[in-house]
């Protein structure tokens, strides 16, 4: 391997066209710089420098090999720039897996930030419910468990971000429209519009609560996500039980009653790969995840 500090130097006298002159560019002695030209010749088995009268001069190899090591010499300075960018958070990549309602409430804000504060990052972005196993484990990892359920994961810090209790959706003119909260099991004679695309974790924390008072859901129209599933509530179809955080922009014509004895609730959490625990850009995406989760609220002068 040809030492890329030896490299600088014989770019140096080239450049300069004298060993006193590249010495005092460099800051080092006459006799340092022969002693460096001297090793590299003896490194690369060519002829890079020749006396002329008092002083050298470049051969034609050494005018070629200085100029490739202009060449080295810019690409190893990108790369050190890379190295201090990677440091800072400012290059590299951040994989985020979330689901659906997360989504829509959270991660639009949390990446705009983070985008327009780390230019360089590349974000990639996965939507939990259609997530492969092709893509591998994410950075940083939201998702929900039921209450019962331990969220350890090998490899990461895991903690509980939010406790999100279920509500029912029911059309406007309902009966219970103007409740207060609703008993679970005052929903028995309903017709239920289904809205969980995965059948998966927050889907079972609602049937386990059914389970709890005896309650079978009459499911008879099935959508894949909250919104469809609010907008056949809307449309007088049935109602539909989801949780809070899923309620989004709530379409005219529905009202949102709290559920009671037992309130369904599913617990969110954020997992983080411990190797970028400490990275720049994952800490600022937690943080500013935690600030859209739980809204820093400015004090006001009471006067």
């Amino acid at each position: 391997m040809i030492d890329v500090h030896r490299l600088r130097v014989l770019r140096a006298v080239v450049a300069s066209g004298s060993i006193n002159a590249a010495a005092a560019s460099l800051g080092f002695t006459p006799s340092a710089v022969s002693q460096q030209i001297t090793t590299l010749q003896r490194e690369t088995g060519l002829r890079l420098v020749e006396r002329k009268g008092r002083g050298i001069e470049p051969t034609p190899a050494g005018h070629t090999l200085a100029a490739e090591a202009a060449r080295v010499l810019e690409s190893l300075s990108g790369v050190e720039g890379l190295v201090g960018d990677l440091r800072t958070g400012r290059a590299g990549s951040l994989s985020i897996s979330y689901f659906a309602s997360a989504g829509a409430a959270w991660i639009p804000p949390v990446v705009a930030a983070l985008v327009h504060e780390f230019p360089d990052l590349r974000m990639d972005l996965r939507l939990i419910e259609l997530r492969g196993d092709e893509h591998g484990s994410p950075d940083i990892d939201i998702f929900v468990t039921s209450p019962s359920e331990r969220p350890e994961r090998e490899g990461y810090a895991v903690e509980r971000l939010l406790e999100d209790p279920y509500v029912v959706a029911v059309p406007a003119a309902h009966p219970l429209a103007g409740e207060r909260s609703v008993q679970l099991v005052d929903l028995a004679g309903e017709h239920w519009v289904d809205n969980d695309f995965s059948r998966g974790a927050c889907r079972q924390v609602l049937i386990d609560a059914c389970a709890e008072v005896g309650l079978a859901p009459d499911f008879r129209i099935e959508t894949h996500d909250y919104p469809t599933a609010l907008s056949f509530v809307a449309a007088g179809v049935g109602i539909t039980v989801l949780p809070g955080l899923g309620v989004g922009a709530l379409p005219a014509g529905v009202a949102i009653v709290p559920l009671a004895d037992p309130t369904p609730v599913r617990h969110v959490h954020v997992a983080v790969r411990a190797a970028v625990a400490r990275h720049p850009a994952s800490e600022r995406a937690l943080e500013l995840l935690y600030d859209r989760v739980h809204p820093r609220h400015a004090l006001t002068d009471p006067a």
